[in-house]
């Protein structure tokens, strides 16, 4: 077995080791999204995402966005990039809750021939039934950091594995992290402009009286312009 292979190996060891402590609530859920992403010049770019959620064991529509942003890269290791996503988001009673989330990220990328170490920060305010709720014009503020790992296997396939930390920007500050989402999954590239994406997500809440786990298939589709 190669070096960097065994370095994969034990990364995905140590970031999957937390899915075997399970919570007091679990789900399984089916992720499918839709990307296209237009360069508008070699450093500039425009992204749509469309994405449905399914949970109760892949039986309801939980979530629905549409997401659009721009991103711009500033060298080749670093990116920046603003976002705004409209979420429809599945209520007890099978109504469904409007929130309007606004993001921006730092991203850094560096590659180590044939893996890619990928790290992004995100800064995050969602507002949730601004004209239907009284706490609808008071944002939740978040931080979300996300390292990933990719494997070059080939021109075609090419595995990864990621973890990301969610963390309450609110005070009092006794909450480091709230969720978590560790992920193994595998893009195959088509051709240029096509790639095809497939994962398992395990997502766990904590610091909540009833934590929730949620076992996640994924499928993506990517279009690049």
């Amino acid at each position: 077995m190669n070096k960097p292979l065994r370095y994969i190996l034990l990364l995905t060891a140590v970031l999957l080791f937390p899915l075997i402590s399970w919570g007091q609530t679990s789900d399984a859920g089916l992720w499918l999204s839709i990307n296209i992403e237009k360069k508008i010049t070699p450093l500039l770019s425009i992204n749509f995402d469309q994405e449905l959620r399914m949970n109760e064991n892949i039986t309801e529509a939980g979530t629905i966005f549409s997401d659009i942003g721009i991103s711009y890269k500033i060298n080749k290791y670093l990116r920046v990039s603003a976002n705004y996503r409209f979420i429809n988001k599945r209520r007890m009673d099978d109504s469904y809750s409007n929130r309007h989330r606004y993001y921006f990220d730092l991203m850094f990328r560096k590659k180590f021939k044939p893996i890619t170490i990928s790290f992004r920060t995100r800064f995050q305010s969602q507002y949730a039934d601004v004209y239907s709720s009284k706490d609808g014009k008071i944002p939740q503020y978040y931080s979300r950091n996300k390292l990933s790992i990719k494997y070059d296997f080939s021109k075609k396939i090419q595995p990864y594995i990621s973890a990301e930390l969610f963390s309450p920007l609110k005070y009092p500050y006794n909450v480091f992290m709230d969720n978590a989402r560790y992920c193994i999954g595998t893009e195959y590239v088509i051709n240029r402009m096509h790639t095809l994406d497939f994962f398992y997500l395990f997502q766990k809440e904590y610091k909540v009286k009833n934590p929730l786990s949620e076992h996640i298939i994924g499928i993506g589709y990517s279009l690049s312009l």
